[in-house]
């Protein structure tokens, strides 16, 4: 079972929910790149469990070791970076009866017929969002270096339970929307509980997130993403095209279901005269004057911010009751999820679809860059 992604900027992922530890190895940064741990740890703990009611209680600190990679003063020397983070709070005891019984919306059953009960089902094992932290701790890495030429990449709660947040302002392409976009980035990053641009919509959510909670239930949702600052000209057409790896990677999350760039699924009822991108000359150079086209065409970026939002599914475990099969006695049964879960996994998830974004950002960066003007004729 593959457990790494990338070209020349690599990630590979171990562990499982509630095995010692989980972790991972980044191949391919270039030496020479200082990275700030204070920062990486703060931008991990936003993920991390236990923090708010509406999460999962499990209490992990998702504090990381590095095991190879960096210099004594955390710089970069070019051999693979290899992270660690200890499991402290895994309560196995409440999947005793899940070893049995498939969990409706769960990977259960589907891992079952693949490997016959031989699979890790304590905590959802390897299918387990627990595992997206030390892809956090990866994706931090990636930011960090993604910083250094100018790109920055931020997520919101785009919408949950019916509730709407402010979208980015990153279909207009212009001076203005380019102010308002960096203003709303700005407003992300003041350390707020609920990723949201309007904070009377994060109010909401909450007050909604407890009410669900309460009833036993879980909730989907929508997480946009955009980054800015990242050149023209990156990437590659057909298989390795940006929003190709774009959506690899964002569909290795664990509950998402869906990915839209741009306009999206919008384009389906817009005429061509509404939906292309016009250009226009602006500081010597021709650029996009809108962004429909989310800042990818033909899989290579265009200058623009680039824009997608993808969708999550409610949490699968929920105490309510629920039809289920026992394959053990092959019967019918019903089952309540006892375990610790969040109510709104997107929530948590904002950070992690960061970090991805940058991971393969970075690594097409270091892939497919643009390739430099010459004139042939001056050979």
């Amino acid at each position: 079972m593959p457990s790494s992604f990338g070209t020349t900027l690599t990630v590979t992922v171990f562990g499982q929910s509630h095995s010692e530890a989980i972790g991972c190895v980044i191949d391919g940064l270039p030496s020479g790149l200082t990275i700030d741990q204070d920062a990486l740890a703060t931008f991990s703990a936003r993920r991390a469990p236990g923090r708010m009611p509406w999460d999962t209680p499990r209490l992990e600190s998702d504090s990381f070791r590095v095991l190879s990679g960096l210099t004594s003063k955390s710089v970069t020397c070019g051999a693979p970076i290899a992270l660690l983070i200890e499991n402290s709070d895994a309560r196995s005891s409440d999947y005793d009866r899940t070893n049995s019984v498939f969990r409706p919306g769960h990977a259960d059953f589907s891992a079952w017929k693949k490997w016959h009960g031989r699979q890790d089902a304590y905590g959802g094992g390897q299918f387990s969002g627990r595992l997206t932290a030390p892809l956090c701790l990866a994706g931090g890495i990636a930011l960090q270096a993604l910083e250094h030429q100018g790109t920055q990449i931020a997520a919101h709660v785009q919408s949950a339970a019916g509730i709407a947040d402010e979208p980015f302002d990153a279909f207009s392409n212009n001076s203005q929307a380019q102010v308002h976009l960096e203003h709303q980035i700005a407003a992300l990053h003041d350390g707020r509980i609920i990723s949201t641009i309007n904070q009377e919509a994060g109010e909401k959510l909450t007050a909604a997130l407890m009410e669900i909670r309460a009833e036993g239930d879980t909730i989907g949702g929508l997480v946009e993403c955009v980054a800015t600052g990242f050149p023209a000209g990156v990437g590659s057409p057909l298989f390795d095209g940006l929003e190709s790896r774009i959506s690899q990677a964002i569909f290795s999350i664990p509950a998402v279901k869906g990915i839209e760039f741009g306009l999206g699924f919008r384009v389906s009822e817009a005429r061509g005269s509404f939906n292309n991108d016009p250009y226009e000359i602006r500081n010597g150079q021709p650029q996009p004057a809108t962004n429909n086209a989310g800042g990818i065409l033909g899989g290579i970026s265009t200058g623009a911010p680039l824009l997608f939002s993808c969708v999550f599914k409610p949490v699968p475990s929920i105490s309510l009751p629920q039809q289920s099969v026992d394959y053990t006695s092959n019967e019918e049964t019903t089952l309540q999820v006892h375990g610790r879960h969040d109510t709104c996994v997107a929530l948590r998830a904002v950070p992690v679809v960061e970090g991805m974004t940058a991971l393969v950002l970075l690594d097409a960066l270091l892939s497919y860059p643009a390739e430099p003007k010459r004139n042939p004729y001056e050979e």
